[in-house]
């Protein structure tokens, strides 16, 4: 919901930094280290109960280097959809690893009421991202169809390697409550709940614009 509007922040901070990388860095040597961090994050979280910085340290990590990849592409020019696929590979597959080692780690402390939470969570997931990847293809069609503007920039000015529709639950909002997951384990089955919700919510805005868009 935020993503679009907190865009200039976020290259106001990554932005600078890429002209201090070394040259045989790349981004996808930095997509690399964020996604070992992103499992790392998982990891502490499932198997060391008693600290909680480690999870959270290892996440703000992998949500740095998230941004830094991207902007290093941009940068030097590089981007190329091979870059953004295994960026948002990797992203859905932490995303997807958070609520299960967080559940994991409160059935081992006999909290096993967490995990229908967990799993209606993770179903919203795969249905969103179904509806994100054919709202990309219509997105794209409907551009090449009605001919306006040039698809090159426009492609350039996504904040994704893929055209995504805005709705309430983007990277952002997403961002803090795997945040708000690792810092506070006990609330993970409101946190489910409620994550399943505002997803389910922007599975409906979006399904409605491919509907608009394909009638």
């Amino acid at each position: 919901m935020f993503d679009n509007t907190l865009r200039p922040l976020k290259d106001g901070i990554f932005d600078p930094c890429c002209r201090y990388l070394p040259a045989f860095v790349t981004p996808l040597h930095i997509t690399g280290i964020a996604f070992v961090f992103g499992l790392l994050s998982c990891y502490s979280a499932l198997t060391v109960h008693a600290d909680k910085i480690s999870p959270l340290l290892f996440w703000a990590l992998n949500r740095s280097l998230d941004c830094l990849d991207g902007a290093l592409a941009r940068y030097r020019g590089t981007t190329s959809d091979l870059g953004g696929f295994l960026d948002l590979l990797a992203d859905f597959i932490i995303y997807s690893l958070i609520p299960i080692a967080v559940a994991q780690a409160s059935t081992s402390n006999a909290e096993s009421s967490v995990w229908p939470s967990v799993a209606v969570l993770e179903a919203t997931f795969h249905i969103n991202n179904f509806i994100l990847f054919y709202v990309a293809a219509v997105a794209e069609k409907v551009s090449k169809t009605q001919g306006s503007g040039n698809p090159k920039k426009a492609k350039q000015e996504e904040l994704t390697s893929v055209m995504m529709r805005p709705a309430l639950v983007e990277g952002m909002e997403s961002g803090l409550i795997f945040t708000a997951m690792l810092a506070f384990p006990n609330l993970l089955q409101t946190l489910s709940w409620s994550m399943s919700t505002l997803v389910a919510v922007g599975i409906l805005q979006r399904t409605f614009w491919v509907i608009k868009a394909l009638g």
